[in-house]
């Protein structure tokens, strides 16, 4: 599966890369909301994790945006983020997100959780 990465901080852009990757997953980065939308369309993932606090255009702004594009619609977009409360839920649904996986992961786990949200066909 292709997975575009989208998080500002290197650390954890290493965390997710490295757990995604030892899972047999291609991994593109981007640490922007900007870098995000011209990878999203040009290398159409399979799957795109979305951290919510980017500087510039935040995720939730991205999020909108690719959902709106006919191009990358289909493309399902995780939120992963530290923002973990009811109403930062719902705010991260609604923008668009078809998924959502609180920060710190959990490496046992989180490869398992994100493969759930796989492109389907068609």
């Amino acid at each position: 599966m292709l997975i575009l990465v989208v998080e500002d901080n290197p650390l954890n852009q290493e965390l997710v890369t490295d757990l995604l990757e030892m899972s047999g997953h291609t991994v593109i980065p981007a640490d922007s909301g900007e870098s995000a939308l011209e990878l999203a369309r040009s290398q159409t993932p399979d799957l795109i994790l979305m951290d919510v606090s980017l500087p510039g255009k935040d995720g939730l702004a991205v999020t909108a945006e690719l959902k709106a594009d006919p191009r990358t619609r289909a493309i399902p977009v995780i939120a992963v983020t530290a923002h973990s409360m009811v109403k930062d839920r719902e705010r991260i649904m609604a923008s668009g997100c078809d998924g959502y996986v609180t920060k710190p992961i959990d490496a046992q786990t989180f490869v398992s959780e994100i493969e759930k949200f796989k492109k389907q066909p068609g």
